[in-house]
């Protein structure tokens, strides 16, 4: 990066941590520190909700999902709006009227405290582990732009957006949230637009979109139910449903967004508004990873996006061979850049025949490029066997740098940053107050004082902050960082649903039959994953079902036991 985009990049950070810690000032109670006092705004909220979902895994890896595969990923959102109907008519008016700080203290007054625990202990493993793979996904811009291990600009990264959420609380992540978003959309926008201006002259917008669709990568909606099939319209609609329900209605990261809301109807705006923008903001960002695989059409890409390991092979006893595959490469891409341009030609002349016949020839060429880039990666990781051979999270993260004008890679890399803070701090808060209100104020220490409950929350903020860094220096294993958290996330977030499910609506089932419809339900989730018998949206829906079944069996059960 240039000097000027150097100065960008620490003065948006700067601006960010600084803005944060000034408005947040004043928390002298858990109310203040957890909740923000409940006096946020609708739009606040909204913004805040979004950002605590678009971590940096969305900037990085959702523009080279696109890129390698096209954009079946935004069916992964399709469940969105209805999740925010949903929670807008039932979980947002029952939280407010319990005046919870976490949606699990709601589980002890509906059911037992065995429950209440079990729940949070669910939330705390998977957002925990979660939380460190978003802290890791910005700290391979800095490896790779700076060409050193990611250990050390990881523990950069965590600790910069651990310092000011201990200080600052909810109100710093709000605030924070705020200003992120505004500077994320302006360059997101910047960055298609630029894209688009540098393909060739005669190629515009509608016309890349046309080639990128051609070559397999504009396949944005699949109707086909296929169990096995990750991304299609049902597994979003229904598993999607199931997945975002949970996570905006029992995920803490998210309840703790709106519940510092001051009234029901901010909360229920501020997820609505979700709800309208959060579809429409990753097309943009799928979009933007399609017209950089457009770009790279016209323009040679690199043989593998992550420097940091392509620079260990070259300096490797492998060099020759090496040399031998980027030939290969190199002939693939002529012969690929040539059937681009008939395929241009056809397009203009509408020659349905010839497009077809050179469809064919392209995924041809597509198939041999695969091949070459496979063999690349035996020859890595028979220089080393640890060698990150998935260089998805790169691909992005390589055009910006290499490609765009200097001051706006400042402000993409900063957006990825910010979208990494962003989230980050919402899930140490979120972590934080799960902790203190459903284990130490609970069990601990029930009488503390408004200034012990305040300490202890910046306590386990900076414990959870010291865990969270730990699992991301172990993240470069998971592949797809986007699909990672989110495959994470299904293990759980079924159950956890189920759980409220039953709270809510079920009123037979009591606690002790609801605890261990939960297990079972867990347990049947992680078989089903570890048999790869579904795609793992599905599981949402195997855990939510399982938990209500089991619970409706489990109890109709208890009393013939009990009479025994």
């Amino acid at each position: 990066m240039s000097l000027i985009d150097w100065i960008v990049l620490f003065s948006t950070l700067l601006l960010i941590v600084v803005y944060g810690v000034y408005k947040s000032r004043g928390s002298s109670n858990i109310d203040g520190y957890l909740l923000g006092n409940k006096t946020l705004p609708w739009y606040h909220i909204g913004f805040s909700v979004m950002a605590t979902q678009a971590s940096a895994i969305t900037f990085l890896s959702a523009p080279g999902l696109a890129y390698s595969s096209g954009m079946s990923f935004a069916q992964f959102y399709f469940g969105v709006p209805l999740a925010m109907i949903v929670l807008s008519i039932t979980f947002v008016p029952i939280f407010h009227r319990m005046r919870v700080f976490t949606a699990y203290e709601y589980l002890e007054k509906r059911f037992d405290v065995k429950t209440r625990v079990f729940t949070a202990f669910l939330f705390l493993i998977q957002r925990g582990v979660s939380t460190g793979i978003t802290i890791y996904a910005p700290s391979v811009i800095l490896s790779s732009i700076l060409q050193i291990d990611a250990t050390y600009t990881t523990l950069f990264i965590g600790c910069l957006v651990v310092m000011y959420t201990v200080w600052g609380g909810t109100k710093a992540v709000s605030y924070t949230q705020l200003l992120q978003m505004g500077i994320i959309f302006i360059g997101l926008l910047s960055a298609g637009v630029m894209v688009v201006h540098l393909l060739p002259s005669d190629i515009g917008l509608v016309k890349a979109l046309h080639i990128a669709g051609k070559s397999g990568r504009a396949n944005a909606i699949d109707f086909s139910f296929d169990w096995n099939n990750q991304y299609t319209l049902w597994s979003g609609l229904i598993g999607g449903f199931f997945l975002q329900l949970s996570y905006f209605g029992t995920d803490q990261s998210q309840v703790g967004r709106y519940l510092t809301g001051s009234s029901i109807r901010d909360s229920r705006l501020g997820l609505l508004m979700n709800g309208l923008v959060k579809v429409p903001l990753q097309f943009l960002i799928l979009m933007i990873g399609v017209l950089v695989f457009a770009y790279y059409q016209y323009n040679q890409p690199p043989i593998f996006f992550n420097k940091l390991e392509l620079n260990k092979i070259e300096k490797s006893p492998y060099q020759s061979e090496l040399q031998q595959i980027k030939e290969q490469f190199n002939t693939v891409f002529q012969e690929k850049h040539r059937l681009i341009n008939k395929l241009s030609n056809a397009l203009d002349t509408h020659s349905d025949a010839e497009i077809a016949d050179i469809r064919k020839d392209l995924h041809s060429a597509n198939q041999k490029t695969t091949e070459i880039r496979e063999e690349l990666t035996r020859l890595m990781q028979k220089n080393d066997p640890k060698a990150d051979t998935n260089d998805n999270n790169y691909i992005f993260l390589n055009f910006v740098t290499e490609k765009l004008p200097k001051g706006l890679v400042g402000i993409l890399i900063a957006i990825v940053f910010l979208a990494s803070m962003g989230s980050t701090a919402s899930a140490l808060n979120s972590l934080a107050s799960t902790s203190v209100i459903d284990i130490y104020k609970r069990f601990i220490h029930r009488d503390g004082s408004a200034s012990n409950y305040l300490n202890v929350s910046r306590l386990m903020t900076l414990f959870w902050g010291i865990f969270t860094i730990i699992i991301a220096l172990y993240a470069n294993r998971l592949g797809n960082l986007l699909e990672a958290v989110n495959i994470l996330g299904s293990l759980f977030y079924g159950t956890i649903l189920g759980i409220f499910i039953v709270a809510f609506y079920m009123k037979r089932a009591k606690g002790t039959a609801t605890f261990i419809a939960a297990i079972f339900a867990e347990i049947l989730v992680i078989i089903c994953w570890r048999a790869d018998m579904m795609a793992f949206l599905w599981l949402n829906l195997v855990g939510c079902v399982s938990v209500m079944f089991f619970a409706t069996l489990i109890q109709a059960i208890i009393p013939r036991i009990s009479k025994n």
